[in-house]
């Protein structure tokens, strides 16, 4: 493997927690909101992510990762009974988005400590490149 994929792989993976990062703080931001439907309420957010494989050279080496899709949180919104509400429908209930706020939090540590961990191997595949070169010197 050449070290310059080293870079590819890194930065690949900067990219894709910068995405969950950015899904995070969405569904961080829309946590509060309400609606006076289902079919109008925020559903939360989750990114599925995937290995790119080299398929040029046939061994099926991994050269970093791609978001394939960003899905909706299936799990059930949060209906709370508020008849005086302005949002209420006619039943007198009003609709939250099914994001968990404590679990949201969770993510986006892991995925800004996963940001982190990228950025330390680009640095270091940097510094041992330019020592690299240094060498003959």
């Amino acid at each position: 493997m050449s070290l310059f994929k080293v870079f590819d792989i890194s930065g690949s993976g900067m990219t894709a927690q910068s995405l969950r990062l950015n899904i995070t703080a969405s569904n961080l931001a829309n946590a509060d909101s309400v609606s006076s439907s289902t079919e109008e309420t925020y559903r939360a957010r989750e990114p599925v992510f995937s290995a790119i494989y080299d398929r040029a050279r046939g061994d099926q080496a991994s050269v970093g990762v791609k978001v394939a899709a960003v899905v909706e949180n299936q799990s059930p919104l949060q209906r709370e009974y508020r008849p005086d509400h302005p949002m209420a429908d006619e039943e007198g209930y009003i609709y939250k988005p099914n994001v968990d706020v404590v679990a949201e939090m969770a993510n986006m540590i892991s995925a800004s400590r996963s940001y982190q961990s990228n950025v330390e191997v680009f640095n270091t595949s940097k510094r041992m490149l330019m020592r690299t070169l240094t060498m003959g010197q």
